[in-house]
């Protein structure tokens, strides 16, 4: 899987790369590699810092710049979200892990506010590649690591992402935040009863460093 998810976004980065290559003299398009640190969380109403996931995203994305001071900027990222959940109900109660690696692709408006801060908004389109789930339950009837596998996560997922960062030369760091707007679990239904499982929508904090070429 890893080796896949390498070759795709090697490919992803050549492509842009001559995209860039054969445009921006004209544009002022610029490409580059960024990667970093995710929190993550799934919430269900209010989002909160309660079992949060560290984990980790790395892509490329390409900046092309409208006016001086006005540019959209696209990424392509591999992210692994999720959550440390605890759950306490009828069935059982114990502590579940919710690794959910996505193929993410934000489509950012980012405004230069001086020459090296800047602020982006925008909406993400992300893909589940993988689910890894792991359960430490205190009732052994309910292991539901056995039971539960990619099928029964959504496969698309999307939201809104927003964020501030300080751009140099050729790198620059930032911060973003992410807010799905898409349920994570299908419906399943035990003993009769039909239930969401995550019931929960992905909340992701990213801090990242980024490479410009």
């Amino acid at each position: 899987m890893r080796k896949l998810i390498l070759t795709a976004l090697t490919c992803a980065a050549f492509t842009i790369s001559n995209a860039q290559t054969n445009d921006s003299s004209a544009s002022g398009a610029s490409f580059g590699i960024k990667g970093g640190v995710n929190f993550s969380n799934l919430y269900t109403e209010d989002v909160d810092d309660n079992n949060v996931l560290t984990s980790f995203n790395v892509g490329v994305f390409v900046s092309m710049p409208l006016t001086n001071f006005l540019s959209i900027q696209p990424e392509f990222l591999y992210s692994r979200k999720g959550a440390e959940l605890v759950y306490d109900n009828a069935f059982a109660s114990g502590t579940g892990k919710f690794k959910l690696n996505y193929i993410e692709a934000p489509i950012l408006l980012k405004v230069n506010l001086t020459k090296n801060l800047n602020v982006h908004a925008g909406p993400y389109f992300a893909y589940l590649i993988d689910a890894q789930v792991t359960n430490e339950s205190g009732s052994g009837n309910f292991d539901f690591e056995e039971n539960i596998d990619n099928d029964d996560f959504n496969k698309f997922d999307y939201g809104i992402s927003a964020g501030a960062g300080f751009d140099f030369e050729s790198i620059g760091f930032g911060v973003r935040y992410n807010y799905g707007l898409s349920t994570v679990g299908k419906e399943r239904s035990f003993l009769g009863t039909t239930y969401t499982f995550p019931d929960g929508k992905n909340s992701n904090l990213s801090i990242y460093a980024a490479y410009k070429f």
